[in-house]
């Protein structure tokens, strides 16, 4: 009996799946949506849209032709042995998802330039402290990571007027934003910066490496805004960074273990605003067309958008 409808199995323990059904068969009234551990016949499965789903899981259907992975980090899938290596993995390159991100290090950089933290402090002690505020020219902003959400960033922070400059561990060009890349490229991208903002993905390559050579090699008394990966930052030489006033104030979301425990000195630093990784989110709304086009693509034998390199792990 030939199936009449394709069908997507959707794994996630963190997103609601009925608002994510709802938005994919509004883009693809006739895609069958299966919600794990539901599958159904495992070998009507097709796609597979997931977040961190168990080792070993997504090889056990035999006609899966798509995997599309529902965060920006794609470390752990990309490390999942056990999956088909003839299935591509692609990630998502959601405009909503962007905006969110955007909004989100605008207000970390916002209120880092504008000595919020001073305020707080001074209305706890009922204190009128005027700082007369810089422009937004006067503030050099490092991005550092320039996939899709550090590039629109990037743009998103030029845009207000912040002198910004990125660097990638390969060479890119951005108009109008100065840019650095490789080891090479380092000191000349940090030697300068107020603020930066971490947004590199998780690799082998990429462990710890923004360390005490990245926080020295900045102003002393610049800003630290984290929202990549937790695994990037070396939390150690950060925490001596703070605690000598290298780094003055940190903005953090994501930690290289989560939820951080209760005994983290982060908590107990009041130079140190702490969220619970919420930077960003894939938007159903916007997400859901961008997973159905792909998924139609792989039907008609085209390749998909935003497949990650498995060896590269992005």
């Amino acid at each position: 009996m030939t199936r009449s409808a394709p069908c997507l199995l959707f794994m996630s323990e963190l997103d609601d799946p009925r608002v994510w059904r709802e938005a994919l068969q509004r883009a693809w009234p006739e895609l069958d949506v299966r919600v794990w551990p539901a599958t159904g016949d495992p070998d009507e499965i097709d796609f597979a849209l997931v977040w961190q789903p168990p080792p070993g899981v997504l090889g056990s259907f035999a006609n899966l032709r798509l995997i599309v992975n529902l965060g920006a980090g794609v470390d752990a899938i990309a490390a999942d042995d056990s999956l088909p290596a003839h299935v591509p993995i692609a990630r998502l390159a959601d405009p909503g998802q962007a905006q969110m991100m955007d909004g989100y290090v605008l207000l970390a950089v916002l209120r880092h330039h504008r000595e919020l933290h001073r305020f707080e402090q001074a209305r706890r002690e009922r204190r009128w402290a005027y700082n007369y505020p810089r422009p937004h020219s006067a503030c050099r902003v490092g991005v550092m990571g320039l996939g899709y959400l550090g590039t629109h960033a990037a743009r998103a922070l030029a845009a207000q007027g912040f002198d910004v400059v990125g660097w990638s561990r390969s060479a890119k060009s951005l108009p109008d934003i100065e840019t650095h890349a490789g080891p090479e490229g380092l000191a000349a991208f940090l030697c300068a910066i107020d603020i930066l903002v971490a947004m590199l993905p998780a690799t082998a390559e990429t462990r710890r490496v923004i360390g005490r050579q990245v926080f020295y090699g900045l102003p002393r008394g610049a800003k630290f805004v984290s929202v990549g990966r937790g695994s990037t930052v070396d939390e150690a030489a950060l925490l001596d960074a703070l605690r000598e006033g290298q780094i003055a104030e940190a903005t953090l979301d994501v930690f290289a273990t989560e939820p951080l425990p209760p005994e983290h000195p982060f908590w107990e630093m009041d130079q140190v605003l702490i969220t619970p990784h919420l930077a960003s989110a894939a938007v159903p709304e916007t997400a859901a067309r961008q997973v159905v086009d792909n998924c139609r693509r792989v039907l008609s034998g085209q390749m998909p958008e935003y497949v990650i390199d498995r060896a590269r792990g992005y």
